[in-house]
């Protein structure tokens, strides 16, 4: 799909692939606004407008699900419903997805900031429960490192930093 023309072709519903079609998929790079993307990594980009903003990422979140990537976003309280019926509309079955454990939604509050500003006390709870729900496995697919979003190094760099260490050690 073009990702300047989002809608040349009809979306297709989302299904989960199987392991062997999203293994094959995960060896393939990614694609964003045109771009090859390699290796996992962080992104970060900014944009002028919600348009341009899902215009240039929902091609790569679309992709990211037909991989059987494991997606988790945080959005702006305000938006989370847009945020959704977006991603329906290019043929994503959230529910599913969030069923399966492929999606996880959160809203800033949710996530680290409270009131707008970050909150490292509500960062830490976040990362602790995240921790314990994968029995303070770090990487891997479902390591908490996957699960919040982020690569295992800032996963680590962020418990050193709020003071997280593992209970046995």
């Amino acid at each position: 799909m073009d990702p300047t023309n989002q809608h040349s072709q009809a979306p297709e519903q989302c299904h989960a692939p199987s392991r062997e079609d999203a293994w094959s998929a995960r060896t393939r790079p990614m694609r964003l606004a045109g771009s090859v993307v390699s290796a996992p990594q962080h992104i970060s980009a900014f944009f002028h407008s919600h348009e341009e903003e899902y215009r240039v990422l929902l091609p790569f979140i679309q992709e990211g699900f037909e991989r059987g990537e494991k997606t988790f976003h945080i959005v702006d309280p305000a938006r989370r419903d847009a945020h959704l019926q977006r991603l329906a509309a290019a043929g994503i079955d959230t529910a599913a997805a969030q069923q399966s454990g492929q999606f996880e939604l959160r809203t800033w509050t949710e996530a680290h900031l409270r009131d707008g500003y970050f909150d490292p006390d509500r960062m830490r709870a976040l990362i602790l429960a995240t921790l314990k729900e994968t029995q303070w496995v770090l990487a891997g697919p479902k390591g908490a490192a996957v699960r919040l979003g982020m690569h295992r190094s800032t996963l680590a760099f962020r418990m050193k930093k709020l003071g997280i260490v593992r209970p046995w050690q």
